[in-house]
């Protein structure tokens, strides 16, 4: 009961501090800044297999486990402080300080996010001291019961606390995550926007495109499916109508940018290919949609970049940051400050109100959602989010493919059987497409047009395969005649290669 008693003042405590945040520090709260801790101090390894582990759900695994060890060293608090007088509150008291130091890390750290954390552990010392008292009243009372007092009157009040603070830590948390994951008025601030006609439209996908396969990966990802890998545990939310984009460092100009001046450009439309460093031979970390923003280039040829300059670390409203080679943002490649994802506004967990995209880069040197500003910089001199953690510095895509049907695992029937999926070397684009059969020859898979250069391609195969257990994997080949690399390596430091392979059992 100790332990319930520690547990439930913790959780009320830190649900009532998420509600609050909500009114008074939308951007961070005591539980956002301890989890963006997490997420920054864990080591490449960890952060690689809860990826690989839990996908695109890492961010709720990693809330589950938060409140799991919250909870049990609430417990603990309970137990101790029905022992012993404030020993239980000195250890919510610790677990306020380190709250505390959280939120000082933070880029988004202000004075009501700092006095949340500490006004949170206040209430939690205060109320586990109020239902430990409670619990040893029910206990003395019970030492020297009183047979005309049923149900003793100490245990009634300390149960009905317990089942309060329990029914509020679990309504108040639906609430405090429907509210604060929501962004209402940010929602509504989006629902406002109307994307502008682009300047220059995406060309139409041309219909042979679309190898015609049934199951196969579709060319433009929906934006509910498209993956999503940040360090973000909640959504940053940005209201259109105050953000600015700053471009500093090195530059003869310092420039600074509206949602407003931003629509106002000549707005450019492309279909780009986006891939995580994190996704492994085969994986889904990947995802295909039309952008509409404006050309990265332009933006820096306004500030003027200083000679010596060869990179530009851009930096998220959350403080993430993503360092850039000054050339591929200068070059005639489509990078640009999007606003719309597939024709309508960046949905908010794809970084409303504006996003770069950088075809040919993986996300982690490039993607930046709630950009910010851009520092035009070097190497030499700045350093972002993932390269002290153990990353390459640049992070340009490797060629691969992947097998999307037949499942792999999943029995086939004897006879013609139809493989497809999708290969990509986005910025170069894919010349073919080879698949073999337990390890034999390579044969060549009829390859659907691309979009763009800066997309995945379609292919697909026939196989007549007779009853049995097969191999199949597949490799492909850029338009400059680079073949996939087939060793095995893992996605540290620089994104994972190899070859997809599946196994099929084909039944008669």
């Amino acid at each position: 009961m100790a332990a319930a008693a520690g547990a439930v003042a913790a959780g009320s405590a830190l649900v009532l501090g998420e509600l609050l945040a909500g009114v008074f520090s939308p951007a961070l709260s005591p539980v956002t800044a301890v989890g963006g801790a997490v997420i920054d101090a864990v080591p490449p390894a960890v952060k690689d297999w809860a990826v690989a582990l839990f996908g695109t759900a890492d961010k709720v695994a990693l809330l589950v486990g938060m409140a799991l060890v919250i909870a049990g060293f609430a417990g603990l608090a309970g137990v101790v402080e029905d022992r012993r007088r404030y020993a239980g509150a000195a250890v919510v008291g610790v677990f306020g300080l380190a709250g505390l130091a959280a939120v000082l890390t933070r880029a988004q750290a202000n004075a009501n996010a700092m006095s949340l954390a500490v006004f949170t552990a206040l209430v939690a010392v205060i109320l586990l001291r109020l239902l430990v008292r409670m619990l040893q009243e029910w206990g003395s009372q019970a030492a020297t019961p009183d047979p005309t007092a049923t149900p003793a009157p100490a245990r009634r009040r300390f149960l009905q606390a317990l089942a309060s603070g329990a029914a509020f830590t679990a309504v108040g948390g639906v609430l405090a995550a429907a509210w604060r994951g929501a962004a209402a008025v940010v929602s509504e601030a989006r629902g406002r926007v109307a994307l502008p006609a682009p300047a220059s439209a995406a060309p139409a996908i041309p219909a042979t495109a679309d190898a015609g396969v049934e199951g196969i990966t579709p060319l433009v990802t929906p934006n509910a499916d498209f993956y999503r890998i940040d360090t973000a545990l909640t959504v940053p939310a940005i209201d259109p109508d105050t953000w600015v984009l700053k471009v500093t460092g090195m530059v003869d100009r310092e420039v600074e940018l509206s949602f407003a001046d931003l629509l106002a450009k000549p707005l450019v439309e492309r279909h780009v290919t986006l891939a995580c460093v994190s996704n492994n031979v085969g994986g889904d970390l990947i995802g295909n949609a039309r952008w509409l923003g404006w050309p990265v280039r332009e933006l820096l040829a306004l500030a003027g970049p200083r000679p010596g300059a060869d990179m530009v670390l851009s930096r998220s409203a959350d403080g993430w940051t993503a360092g850039t080679p000054l050339e591929v943002l200068s070059d005639g490649r489509d990078a640009l400050l999007a606003i719309g994802m597939n024709g309508e506004p960046l949905p908010l967990e794809h970084g409303f109100p504006v996003r770069l995209v950088v075809p040919g880069l993986y996300g982690y040197v490039s993607a930046t959602k709630w950009v910010t500003q851009l520092k035009v910089t070097r190497f030499a001199d700045d350093v972002a989010y993932w390269t002290p953690r153990g990353w390459s510095e640049r992070g340009p895509i490797k060629t691969s493919s992947r097998i999307d049907v037949p499942r792999g695992g999943r029995p086939v029937k004897a006879g013609k059987v139809l493989f497809g999926g999708v290969a990509w070397a986005q910025h170069t684009g894919i010349g073919k497409v080879e698949l073999r059969v337990n390890r034999g020859a390579w044969q060549q898979a009829e390859l659907a047009e691309g979009i763009s250069l800066d997309t995945w391609y379609q292919w697909k195969l026939g196989l007549d395969l007779t009853e049995g257990q097969y191999e199949i994997q597949v490799r492909a080949t850029d338009l400059s005649g680079r073949i996939q690399d087939e060793q095995s390596r893992p996605a540290a430091p620089d994104g994972a290669t190899g070859l997809h392979t599946i196994r099929v059992d084909v039944k008669p």
